[in-house]
């Protein structure tokens, strides 16, 4: 693919983060990427979580391999012509110089945005020291500012999916330095609270913020715009809707000699002439 087709869809991502609040949904594969093109989405983001699972492989650090993610995260950059938003967990590195290194590989990808968490994946540390924290997402802003590709950059605080004592707190403590270091964005997952939201969004702006919508909460598009948020994505969400379908199907024909799940299912021919239609394209 042309290089300036990269940089149409850097250009347009960029701009879907200067005013109002879009949806940026997860799919985990090349299917589920063209269906949401056809709904109308401006923009999609991976979900490691979500590919794993379709990996057989668990949500766990690095449990796929750099070079597996970087093939997906590819696959879907060229799926489909909106921009892409990469989930690439904690860089697939411990050390900033490792970080940068791969966030090259991963900007190479075409990608229009990523994101840096802070989790380690280790239970009896799982958050990155403070100082070591930032340091990766400086080295990841440098890595991309050297790449001249205007990748945004979204820096992830973990601190209420790994149980910080004070999660708010250190989210913003963590939030505002990575806002410093060179995010473009921030995002910390896991809050539900509108209160906990709002004061997210106050404490970096004018930065925008991402908000993880994993689970019926009550909260609308429109409800997260008033608290102030910028991009609403939904994580592994979607993959689980998929897999939850798939084992209450299963799990009916293995326990109960049952097909009934099957109703109401969307056609074989439907499903063809959809994706038939999108190869024209």
């Amino acid at each position: 693919m042309e290089l300036s087709a990269f940089a149409a869809r850097r250009a347009a991502f960029r701009k879907l983060h200067e005013s109002g609040c879009f949806v940026i949904p997860n799919p985990w594969n090349p299917g589920s990427a063209l269906y949401l093109q056809h709904l109308g989405f401006p923009a999609l983001a991976t979900t490691s979580a979500g590919f794993a699972l379709s990996l057989g492989r668990p949500d766990a650090e690095w449990a796929v391999p750099l070079d597996t993610a970087l093939a997906h995260i590819s696959e879907l950059v060229n799926a489909t012509p909106l921009p892409v938003n990469a989930d690439f967990e904690s860089g697939y590195a411990h050390h900033p110089e490792d970080v940068a290194r791969n966030v090259r590989l991963c900007v190479e990808t075409g990608v229009a945005g990523l994101s840096i968490e802070d989790a380690t994946g280790d239970s009896a540390r799982p958050l990155y020291e403070f100082p070591l924290a930032v340091e990766r997402i400086r080295a990841a802003r440098a890595a991309i500012d050297a790449s001249l590709a205007p990748v945004l950059l979204t820096a992830r605080a973990e601190c209420f999916l790994v149980g910080h004592e004070k999660p708010l707190e250190e989210s913003i403590r963590r939030l505002q330095a990575y806002a410093e270091a060179g995010a473009d964005v921030l995002y910390a997952p896991g809050p539900r609270a509108a209160d906990d939201i709002r004061a997210i969004v106050a404490a970096v702006h004018p930065k925008p913020v991402n908000l993880l919508m994993g689970s019926h909460t009550g909260l609308t598009v429109s409800g997260a715009a008033e608290l102030g948020v910028r991009r609403i994505s939904v994580g592994s969400a979607l993959a689980r809707a998929a897999f939850t379908a798939f084992l209450h199907a299963a799990s009916s024909i293995a326990e109960h000699g049952s097909f009934q799940p099957f109703e109401g299912l969307v056609s074989l021919a439907e499903l063809n002439n959809f994706f038939r239609n999108q190869a024209k394209h």
